[in-house]
């Protein structure tokens, strides 16, 4: 246990931060995941890549996830998009 005030602060403040990144970090998972799942369907897939790079774009900002590791998951995500509309033109 924390003996010193600025200690049991710092000790809540530390847990109310890892609630916010959770949820940030969570809806992150869920756009990506339904942006690869939507790439079997061309009409719904530019518009889940679109959604799952806002929040990408969103967490990294906040600095939930690292600029470069949103950076990458955005750039596979756009590969795939790009060869699904080279298929089907």
């Amino acid at each position: 246990m924390a003996n010193t005030a600025s200690a049991q602060k710092r000790i809540r403040s530390n847990a109310r931060k890892a609630r916010s990144n959770q949820i940030t970090k969570s809806r992150v998972r869920t756009t990506v995941r339904a942006a690869r799942e939507s790439l079997d369907d061309p009409a719904e897939a530019k518009k889940a890549v679109m959604a799952a790079v806002s929040e990408l774009d969103r967490a990294a900002e906040k600095g939930v996830i690292h600029k470069n590791n949103a950076a990458r998951r955005k750039g596979l995500l756009m590969k795939k998009l790009a060869a699904l509309e080279v298929k089907n033109s």
